[in-house]
């Protein structure tokens, strides 16, 4: 897969230094992956919620963070749309 937005995961993890690794891991398997379908994503991600559009939702270090990207399974893209806590997630979608 080819993440689009990778800079905001970039600034994130400079900025939250306990979810570098888990970012740095994400992404690794991200590009080493071919998600066709969500059950694809489902398997290395079992808590991974998905949402309408291809939008999945992935809690990044225990929930503590939450990250959206945009599935484009047909081309093989994932889009970042948005990082933050899962307090700033909570009132985003409020």
């Amino acid at each position: 897969m080819r993440i689009v937005g990778r800079g905001k995961l970039d600034d994130f993890a400079g900025a939250h230094a306990d979810a570098r690794g888990w970012i740095a891991n994400w992404i690794a398997d991200v590009e080493g992956a071919r998600w066709e379908a969500p059950a694809d994503i489902k398997r290395g991600y079992a808590s991974a919620s998905f949402l309408s559009n291809n939008l999945v939702i992935f809690n990044v270090k225990g929930n503590r963070y939450r990250l959206e990207v945009q599935v484009a399974y047909k081309t093989g893209v994932v889009v970042v749309r948005w990082l933050g806590s899962h307090a700033q997630y909570t009132k985003r979608i409020s």
